[in-house]
């Protein structure tokens, strides 16, 4: 939560060293009033511009971007504490999605002839809306952003983005960006807000759509609104995506992903590798070699080039994590190492690893939002999707094993989630869908598919006059 030095003004904080790094004000009603206003003024220009035209704009963003990426990279760090390297894989990522939606969408929106069983012709098209609301979290300050805001603006939308108070600099870095690449006023714009303007931003007529990155409770919340107020949503919600170690998978592959899947991102990713379900023929051998390597980890300064896993992005949340594993263990479950928050400045927490962890615990039923490990045996494979489906969320998970073909018929007829990653883990791929299922909540973002969300599927049935 933003740490509040006054009713309308709150600070942001280096969790690297718990110092301050700037002070912002809250947006008053009227100027909240007035920033939509000229939003959906932009967008009665902007719907009408073809594809080439936004692509040209979508492709400088994405060019500034780069012309940008230390500034940006070092203040992703500054704000929530990934490391440097990670941030600047961020903006290229970034880039790509830029790069993908100025190459793609004309061909994903295009309008579509079908024939009638009747006669004649319809048409399918898909128009942009109007305004679409973006809610969205630290963990990715530029990704997060990007993700929605490109695809729409593509789309012919304009974008309202509420970003989480802790990486405040990072959004209005990014506005002035997407200003710099020649982004017509009012189709970007940011909001320093609370909560209370937020629901009203979602009540507002000319808010067409609500996009939300966040835990399951905010999904729960901003579901409700949107779905009050008759407006569609976008929930991508969290998980505790479980990856599976198979008889026949490759150790070594298999812990050097897995380990790389858990503290990517100090552990803070939605669709981070969370519980490793191991059957039993190999699980003592991948525990041994996991329980060392994470065991090894460097903690250290973000921007230090020996650092392997960075500080939490805030004190409340190391706590929350610290929470959940004292919980955990108190119902059974067995610290294998780490296990303890790091005395001192900034808010690190070591790579830990968990056993004997069963359901009932947080660490099997919840989201540990962190670099905590639950590592789980199964007595066989299908011991092991049993466990894998065994959860309230379906945002991704993990097959490790060397028949590739038979793990993509097990990934595609038994993970109930919406990613399955064989022998890797989750990153996101501006071309292909991202999204998850049950409490991990609905929708898809890239791909293509994220184009479509927000735009007006259009039937127009056409028969001759004569």
């Amino acid at each position: 939560m933003e740490t509040q030095t006054k009713k309308d003004t709150f600070k942001t904080i280096n969790p690297a060293n718990g110092k301050t790094l700037s002070t912002y004000t809250y947006m008053d009603d009227s100027t909240v009033e007035k920033t939509i206003e000229h939003a959906h003024e932009a967008f009665l220009d902007w719907r009408f511009k073809s594809f080439e035209e936004r692509a040209k704009i979508i492709t400088a963003i994405g060019e500034e971007l780069q012309n940008y990426k230390t500034e940006l990279a070092e203040l992703m760090t500054d704000e929530m504490g990934k490391l440097l390297t990670q941030s600047e894989q961020e903006v290229d990522t970034c880039t790509a999605i830029c790069d993908y939606a100025a190459t793609h969408a004309a061909d994903i929106l295009k309008n579509e002839k079908r024939e009638l069983a009747t006669g004649g012709t319809g048409i399918v098209t898909y128009s942009p809306t109007g305004i679409i609301y973006g809610i969205q979290p630290w963990n990715y300050p530029s990704y997060q952003v990007i993700r929605y805001a490109i695809t729409n603006l593509m789309a012919g939308n304009s974008v309202l983005l509420k970003h989480a108070s802790n990486v405040t600099g990072t959004a209005k870095l990014l506005e002035s960006i997407f200003k710099t690449a020649g982004l017509p006023d009012g189709l970007f714009s940011v909001l320093v807000i609370n909560h209370e303007q937020s629901d009203a931003i979602i009540k507002h007529k000319l808010v067409r759509g609500i996009t939300l990155t966040g835990s399951p409770e905010a999904g729960k919340n901003i579901g409700e609104k949107a779905g009050a107020e008759i407006k569609k949503s976008v929930l991508e919600l969290g998980s505790n995506d479980a990856y599976l170690i198979l008889e026949d998978a490759d150790i070594e592959k298999a812990v050097e992903e897995s380990v790389k899947g858990r503290i990517y991102n100090n552990g803070e990713t939605c669709i981070a590798a969370k519980r490793f379900i191991a059957v039993d023929a190999v699980y003592d051998t991948f525990k041994s070699a996991f329980v060392k390597a994470m065991s090894e980890l460097k903690l250290g300064d973000p921007k230090a080039k020996d650092s392997e896993l960075g500080p939490m992005a805030r004190k409340d949340l190391r706590e929350k994590l610290h929470e959940q594993l004292t919980e955990s263990v108190d119902k059974g479950a067995t610290v294998l190492c780490g296990g303890s928050p790091e005395t001192g400045a900034g808010y690190y927490y070591p790579a830990t690893v968990l056993e004997n962890v069963k359901p009932g615990q947080p660490a099997y039923d919840d989201e540990l939002f962190g670099p905590v490990a639950a590592l789980i045996k199964a007595k066989d494979e299908e011991d092991a999707f049993r466990i894998a489906n065994d959860s309230r969320f379906g945002l991704g998970g993990g097959i490790f094993s060397k028949d590739i073909e038979r793990a993509t018929q097990l990934a595609e007829k038994h993970f109930d989630t919406g990613m399955v990653f064989i022998n890797s883990f989750g990153l996101a791929h501006p071309n292909m869908p991202f999204g998850g299922v049950k409490d991990s909540g609905f929708g898809r973002e890239h791909g293509g598919f994220g184009m479509k969300e927000f735009v007006n599927i259009k039937s127009i049935v056409i028969q001759n006059a004569s």
